[in-house]
């Protein structure tokens, strides 16, 4: 009989995990609530469950006597499986404590300034009225965060005192654990670092330059090779090589995305789950690696393979297609000479669809190999009249 994992969420990112895990020979459960989520058509096994509930999903692993789990590529997610693992004594996965430590971004703070990582200087908040009776002591601008919420949601810059109190507001009425952290701003060039740890050593890393089109707080695209130095991806390394071993990180992926000015790297966010938007995908393309699986083997304590450090030699880009505006979408436009460098894509929109929030709706992603680095940047600095979407 197959042995039984749990994956907690279902949704189109998903999908690399599921089949990789198929290709393992578990039987596959996904279990994301949202019964539209693309993972569960492909999936051995659903059962409809909030995965942001540790909970609920301990309840549903113990009902289905899973041999072992497997985060999505969200926090909420990469919490409950900490939290279902530690439970039921399952591998592959830091103590639970740790992972809200990683996951929250008031406690990640107060790590990093403990251990002179270098992060963004923040100040937390449990009470929005003591965040905004403390308006006037920030230095402007500032950004403001819900500390559990990922892909932009709820964050803010503020370039005046009535902007930094709408910000607190926003910030509070979004965030589930009602805790908020105001930040300096830094300026500079964003970048995704993802990592592979085994034995508190990063074995594999990768880089990429992260893109932001209408929504400033979400990533709009990703590509390689990247421009970061040498000098702050060793920085990077040994930043990542010393949270795994204060916190004594079990084997498995080590994802961070930082910002980079004047060479140096400042770490924003940090995480223990696979990044979203088939991030995974642009990995293996150029890596020439199968990064799902090494996260699968991983997560349910098979141990990740041996491997080759990433050459990056190929030009990939990761492009998310967004709307420009809202409206009913009419059709996707490629140019010429972007249509046949497409590699993949996983498109999920249709004609006559609605927008109702451009700023965070998407409508597929594609892959694209370029013949050269140059050709690459160039075209970034374009991308969405490239590849254009039609709405009216």
């Amino acid at each position: 009989m197959k042995k039984k994992l749990l994956i907690a969420g279902g949704g189109y990112a998903d999908i690399p995990l599921i089949k990789a895990a198929q290709n393992l020979g578990y039987h596959t459960i996904t279990s994301g609530n949202n019964p539209n989520d693309h993972g569960h058509r492909i999936a051995d096994e659903t059962h409809l469950e909030d995965f942001s509930s540790p909970e609920r999903m301990l309840v549903l692993a113990q009902k289905l006597r899973i041999d072992a789990i497997c985060s999505c590529c969200n926090d909420f997610s990469a919490i409950s499986s900490a939290y279902v693992a530690e439970k039921m004594g399952l591998p592959g996965h830091d103590r639970y404590e740790t992972s809200l430590l990683i996951h929250h971004k008031d406690s990640y703070r107060n790590f990093a300034r403990q251990h002179n990582i270098n992060s963004p200087d923040a100040v937390s908040f449990t009470s929005q009225s003591m965040a905004i009776e403390a308006a006037d002591t920030f230095n402007l601008p500032a950004i403001i965060k819900p500390v559990d919420l990922t892909g932009g949601k709820g964050i803010s810059v503020a370039h005046s005192k009535s902007e930094l109190i709408g910000s607190i507001e926003k910030a509070f009425s979004m965030s589930r654990a009602k805790r908020i952290v105001i930040e300096n701003y830094i300026s500079g060039s964003r970048h995704g670092f993802s990592a592979l740890i085994k034995n508190k050593k990063i074995i594999f890393h990768f880089e990429d330059n992260e893109y932001f089109y209408w929504n400033p707080y979400l990533v709009g695209a990703a590509s390689t090779p990247t421009t970061v130095s040498k000098h702050a991806i060793d920085k990077l390394i040994k930043d990542c090589e010393l949270i795994a071993e204060k916190l004594s990180l079990v084997d498995g992926i080590f994802h961070v995305q930082f910002i980079l000015s004047e060479d140096e790297p400042t770490i924003i966010e940090i995480c223990r789950r696979p990044p979203g938007d088939l991030y995974i995908n642009l990995v293996s393309l150029a890596c020439r690696i199968d990064y799902p699986r090494q996260i699968v083997r991983s997560m349910t304590g098979l141990g990740i393979d041996e491997i080759e450090p990433c050459p990056s030699m190929e030009s990939i880009v990761r492009h998310c297609i967004m709307p420009p505006k809202n409206g009913t979408i009419r059709s996707i436009c490629f140019a010429s000479d972007i249509q046949p460098l497409i590699v993949d894509q996983y498109m999920w929109w249709a004609p006559g669809d609605k927008v109702d929030n451009f700023l965070t709706h998407k409508l597929g992603i594609v892959f694209i190999k370029f013949p050269s680095p140059e050709r690459m940047h160039e075209s970034m600095t374009k991308i969405n009249k490239l590849i254009h979407v039609e709405i009216e």
